[in-house]
């Protein structure tokens, strides 16, 4: 995993390249926010491979017990990917739901992230 820190509108973003999984639990997400506060960001960007299938199957609680840990520590994250094609009417919902608030949000580009996070 390479964390990249780069300033955009004068807020410093952590984006994350990897071609591999990156959170794959809560525990997994709890030191990501922590490396990242460490390199003086609580803007995270990561796309949506790094992050395990489950996840995106709202029924195991998983995104839920993860994302909570982002709000409860006042941490932003864009998760970066192609959500079109989501046949789940309660995953769009929450994905709705996510954008709306803009503490998480599910967008289409590393642009589209950078945007969000920096208003």
């Amino acid at each position: 995993m390479k964390l990249n820190i780069n300033q955009f509108n004068g807020v410093k973003l952590a984006e994350i390249e990897s071609e591999n999984i990156v959170i794959k639990s809560t525990q997994d997400a709890l030191d990501l926010m922590v490396n990242c506060d460490y390199n003086e960001s609580k803007k995270i960007i990561i796309r949506k491979e790094n992050i395990i299938p489950e996840f995106f199957y709202l029924k195991n609680g998983i995104a839920g017990e993860i994302l909570q840990k982002f709000s409860n520590y006042f941490v932003q994250l864009a998760i970066v990917g192609d959500f079109t094609d989501i046949k789940s009417k309660s995953l769009n919902d929450f994905i709705y739901e996510c954008n709306k608030n803009g503490r998480i949000n599910f967008v289409g580009s590393i642009e589209e992230a950078r945007i969000k996070l920096t208003k």
